[in-house]
């Protein structure tokens, strides 16, 4: 079987789920299904990054464990399953010890090449990025993604990845990889960035300051800074290094979905890290826009955080899915409203797919006649695959759309209930094309496949019983 590999990135565990990263694992999760339709093997990675500076405090303030502490929220991220319909085979944890084997050597392979030193780290950092920043990058002396925390001013000797030596081989890479990042201004932008000049970064933590980290190679003084150790998880989940002649070698490179705000983690430091081990670069990454609330950016002080877990438990996984993929544009910010998914819910789902398979089923059913069940239809593939070679989900959601809308335009105006007997071809169709819609889109909304097609067989003629309820009508 043909192989494909996706993955998400993994969410830093010191806050319940929110509506951002369910966005991205929806995404993920939708292109992971349309590529398991098309016969590929599919392995699908997603998990928790646990350590850094921003945990530890975390940890300390409410008295807490810090492995305990990390524990709770793994439980929280991996219950999104189960609640949005994931379809994910991976879900790695970096506080596992085959992580943590990964890391270390991943480490001694750049040591090796010669791309770690030690120096004196003097910076101004943001704990809430855990990332370094330039005077450039802050607003009125703080990070603009995060107002509410001081940037603070560290001074001590850390060991150096050695990112600049990599300012040719990555723009050289990004000219022979055309479509490496999607969307187009997403890679112009890292290409800018690059060719602007890389500086070295700091890949390590005195462990008297801060403890929570993987231990770095034959130095009990240190620990791996966060985003060093991060990002291996892309490999360490396939079993690198142990497993390089199996799973590793058959599904890497692979494809990686992140938010704007990894553009440069995921598509410049990391593909560095790549080149410095001696491992092949990620295949492409896939960089979404970041989610607001009824038009505004989300804060637990505004208290208009999102909760997926709660959403999908009011509404149904399905109606969350198609809202995130429908209305979110894929490659740009989005907005989150109740009353915007209940609009859309009634429109698309209810009034939708909903009303079209009440409909034809109650025919088929009224019309006491057999039907030879046959969804194998090739209508809508080239245009699908066309939309899907760019990842353009919410244009997939309004091809579905638009479809349906098609279908009950026809029976709205051919009245087949007017003249059940004679109409026996029509309905045979139209019942047809629902149920095609139906399978073909269930990378979209796979709730709804499993409720109608465990109703009805394909490739058997028999009675048609009629299917309701499927998307019962919220009354606003």
């Amino acid at each position: 079987m043909k192989k494909f590999y996706i993955t998400t990135t993994l969410p830093y565990v010191n806050a319940d789920p929110h509506i951002g990263f369910a966005l991205e694992i929806i995404q993920a999760d939708a292109i992971a299904r349309y590529y398991r339709q098309k016969g590929y093997e599919v392995f699908f990675n997603t998990g928790t990054d646990e350590h850094g500076q921003k945990i530890y405090n975390k940890a300390q303030e409410q008295n807490k464990n810090t492995q305990d502490y990390v524990d709770y929220y793994a439980r929280q991220f991996d219950s999104l399953k189960k609640a949005l319909n994931l379809s994910y085979n991976s879900f790695i944890r970096t506080t596992e010890p085959i992580h943590k084997k990964a890391a270390q050597e991943f480490w001694n392979l750049c040591l090796k090449n010669g791309d770690i030193y030690k120096d004196l780290y003097k910076i101004k950092y943001c704990v809430g990025c855990e990332l370094e920043k330039t005077d450039s990058e802050l607003v009125d002396g703080r990070c603009p993604l995060h107002p509410n925390l001081e940037i603070q001013e560290i001074e001590e000797e850390n060991y150096y990845f050695k990112f600049s030596k990599y300012q040719k081989p990555l723009l050289d890479f990004y000219e022979k990889n055309s479509n490496f990042v999607l969307p187009e201004f997403r890679f112009t932008e890292i290409k800018n960035f690059v060719q602007n000049g890389l500086k070295d970064f700091s890949i390590s933590r005195l462990k008297s300051k801060m403890p929570w980290g993987i231990p770095v190679p034959g130095d009990n003084d240190h620990v791996m800074y966060v985003w060093f150790d991060a990002l291996i998880n892309y490999v360490s989940c396939l079993g690198w290094p142990s497993n390089t002649n199996t799973r590793f070698a058959e599904f890497w490179p692979g494809i990686q979905i992140a938010g704007k705000d990894n553009l440069r983690q995921q598509s410049a430091m990391w593909q560095a890290m790549l080149m410095s081990a001696g491992l092949p670069n990620s295949k492409q990454i896939l960089i979404h826009g970041f989610m607001t609330s009824n038009g505004q950016k989300m804060s637990k002080s505004l208290g208009n955080v999102v909760n997926p877990l709660e959403v999908a438990k009011k509404y149904g996984s399905d109606a969350l899915r198609y809202y995130l993929l429908k209305e979110v544009p894929t490659f740009e910010d989005g907005d989150y409203s109740e009353k915007s998914l209940v609009g859309l819910y009634n429109a698309d789902l209810a009034n939708g797919i909903g009303n079209l398979v009440s409909r034809i089923t109650k025919l088929c059913e009224n019309s006491q006649k057999e039907y030879t069940l046959d969804f194998t239809s090739t209508k809508l593939n080239k245009e699908l695959e066309d939309l899907m070679s760019n990842y353009s989900l919410n244009a997939v959601c309004k091809l579905f759309e638009d479809s349906i809308a098609d279908l009950n335009k026809s029976l709205h105006e051919k009245k087949p209930w007017e003249n059940l007997e004679d109409s026996f071809e029509l309905l045979q169709s139209i019942l047809n094309e629902s149920l095609y819609l139906v399978k073909t889109f269930s990378f979209i909304l796979p709730d709804l496949q499993s409720k109608v097609l465990s109703l009805v067989e394909e490739n058997k003629t028999s009675k048609i019983k009629h299917i309701s309820g499927l998307y019962p009508r919220i009354l606003v």
